[in-house]
């Protein structure tokens, strides 16, 4: 397995800083948070810039705020600048992971999309008797962040890219309680490793795919499940064999 590594000094690049406040600011301009940090622009991303290099940077406070869809999910802004920083390091770590990605899971990449995903969803059901239909309980709020650095720390050798990985997982907000419990475990097991990434995150939406990346390669790989495709933690599966997908489920 291929490990990446020597990524930060292209990750704190002014330019790579700059053209992430760029995208940060898509659709955002005229909001007071961006036309403050734009008043000083350049002061503000050498500032930021400096606090990368010398590993001071510290995420900030999440703005929260709730919404129905039809159930309910608490969303979580972070501020600007660490916005800024999520883009300056997706920027550079999307394109050597997003490869490893099956070409059918849709949700939060370039070029698919959730129209892309129903088009395909709609030749699989027509060309297949039966259809399993899952999805995954309060996912993000169940995403173990032990289990994630380990999958991100088996695709990246760089130790500062780690490092800023690092510090935007263990800064996630605290998210709506999941408690399971798994064979093996102890009463307090569930309470002992921290979970939950915050949902509005660019990095979050790509950390959500990298988490379920293995599940997809299990199901096409393992399984043989031809026909198949998940966007963010809801998933089909598709055959003309009812006994095979009741034995999947």
């Amino acid at each position: 397995m291929k490990r990446y590594g020597n990524l930060y000094p292209q990750i704190v690049e002014f330019e790579n800083i700059l053209a992430s406040a760029k995208k940060a600011q898509k659709g955002k301009r005229f909001r007071y948070n961006v036309l403050e940090f734009n008043y000083n622009l350049e002061s503000e991303l050498s500032k930021l810039q400096q606090e990368l290099i010398n590993k001071t940077y510290q995420p900030g406070e999440y703005r929260t705020f709730y919404i129905k869809e039809p159930k309910t999910r608490m969303i979580s802004a972070a501020p600007y600048r660490d916005r800024v920083v999520h883009h300056a390091l997706c920027n550079i770590i999307v394109p050597l992971i997003e490869p490893t990605f099956i070409n059918d899971s849709y949700a939060n990449r370039v070029g698919f999309g959730s129209h892309r995903a129903l088009r395909r969803f709609t030749k699989f059901a027509r060309s297949n008797r039966y259809i399993l239909q899952c999805d995954i309980q309060k996912y993000f709020p169940s995403i173990d962040h032990e289990i994630l650095k380990t999958l991100l720390h088996n695709k990246l050798k760089c130790p500062d890219t780690l490092w800023l990985i690092d510090s935007l997982i263990d800064n996630s907000n605290e998210q709506f309680a999941v408690v399971e419990y798994f064979p093996g475990d102890q009463l307090l097991t569930p309470l002992e490793r921290q979970r939950g990434l915050p949902i509005g995150n660019l990095t979050s939406q790509f950390f959500a795919n990298v988490y379920l990346n293995y599940l997809d390669h299990f199901i096409k790989d393992k399984l043989k499940a031809w026909k198949y495709l998940r966007y963010v933690d809801d998933f089909v599966l598709f055959s003309d064999d009812r006994e095979f997908l009741a034995d999947a489920n």
